[in-house]
């Protein structure tokens, strides 16, 4: 038998074409889409407004299927956890953090990853496969849908054109944050972005989609023009020396083609500055050095620093920098007038907070048994 089509997959342009191709007109793509993504409609005879031969014609050929939940986790803080089955012994994580303006939904990009970063749970398990558009808006379709079953909604929407507001959205941001290193699943993620931009799927603005990255310079390039978002940069370090040893990625591309990458970025971005993200670690990045030389990074480009507690994990060997250095490493950059926030840890007691995100990956790249190896190898910088 033919592989099923799994609609969730498809965004605006591919689910018009593949309309077409059917013989229906291309009001008939945004009807579905609205279905599929806005009322969050699992079965076919749910679309009543549709002809009863095109929903024959789905029925014959076509699914909405997201993977499936292994495990659901809710905080003390309010913040859920899904672990979902993605096949061949590989599940990924996917967390929703509810805040009184916001409801953030951090998504998976890939099963395990291949960038290997030092302070990265997900690193340390090595890599299997990228996901498929499909399975990356499956955890936004169940998640929603999740979420509105548990207060009591009795569907999704109320019209098939119904919009809310964005501050009405129980999920009113995503970001690509959680497991694998988005742009290098590229061809799959963009896909993904433009349904959460698409109106007549999940409506986001590009102010609330971020891409998270470490750095991958040519994708960073293809989004500005491809599907410009707003973006964040996993920095961690303010010089190539130690960065290089916290992120092997940055050999490749190194600090100065970064922040060039990044200029070029705000050309097209939705806001006027990127994000640089940077986790604390204990006598390794966080002194007044660092800071300072972060300052002088601040000089090249209009940025916004996140200063981000280290959640340890014992694969690390690394340790959390002290509230007290966290605060003196933030007011040296605000005194120097850098944006300047410091990430609240949300859900660190069911393993949902930023680093923590491991799933269960089978690796197929021996970086995890890589990882145990440089583990013992101490972090060090060259001195000038």
């Amino acid at each position: 038998m033919n592989e099923r089509l799994n609609l969730l997959g498809l965004d605006n342009d591919a689910l018009t074409a593949q309309v077409a191709e059917w013989g229906h007109k291309p009001f008939r793509a945004k009807q579905l889409a609205r279905w599929v993504h806005q009322r969050g409609a699992s079965r076919f005879d749910q679309m009543t407004d549709l002809a009863k031969d095109f929903r024959a014609q789905l029925e014959s050929c076509c699914e909405i299927s997201t993977p499936e939940v292994i495990t659901r986790k809710i905080s003390s803080d309010g913040t859920r956890k899904w672990l979902f089955d993605v096949g061949n012994n590989n599940a990924v994580e996917t967390v929703f953090i509810p805040e009184d303006d916001r409801g953030t939904l951090c998504i998976s990009s890939q099963a395990g990853c291949a960038v290997a970063c030092r302070f990265c749970s997900t690193g340390h398990q090595g890599f299997n496969r990228n996901l498929t558009t499909a399975e990356i808006i499956g955890q936004l379709w169940h998640a929603r849908a999740d979420i509105m079953a548990s207060q009591g909604a009795a569907r999704l929407g109320t019209s098939s054109n119904a919009q809310a507001t964005e501050n009405d959205r129980i999920i009113s941001n995503v970001v690509m944050m959680g497991m694998g290193e988005p742009l290098l699943n590229y061809d799959q993620v963009v896909p993904a972005l433009k349904l959460m931009l698409d109106d007549n799927a999940y409506g986001l603005s590009r102010r609330r989609v971020t891409v998270s990255t470490s750095g991958v310079v040519p994708f960073i390039d293809r989004l500005a023009k491809d599907c410009p978002v707003a973006l964040a940069v996993s920095l961690h370090a303010p010089n190539d020396d130690l960065r290089s040893q916290l992120i092997p990625l940055n050999k490749k591309y190194p600090l100065a083609e970064l922040i060039a990458a990044c200029n070029r970025y705000l050309d097209y971005a939705p806001r006027d500055f990127i994000t640089f993200e940077y986790i604390m670690l204990d006598n390794i990045n966080d002194t007044e050095k660092h800071a300072l030389e972060l300052i002088e990074i601040t000089k090249q480009i209009r940025c916004k620093i996140n200063l981000i507690p280290f959640n340890p994990f014992p694969e690390s060997g690394l340790v959390r920098s002290s509230n007290a250095r966290v605060k003196q490493f933030a007011q040296i950059l605000m005194d120097a007038g850098v944006v300047t926030t410091v990430r609240k840890t949300r859900g660190d007691d069911i393993d949902a907070a930023c680093g923590q995100l491991a799933g269960e990956v089978k690796d197929r790249t021996k970086i995890s048994e890589r990882m145990q190896l440089r583990k013992t190898i101490p972090i060090k910088e060259e001195r000038m």
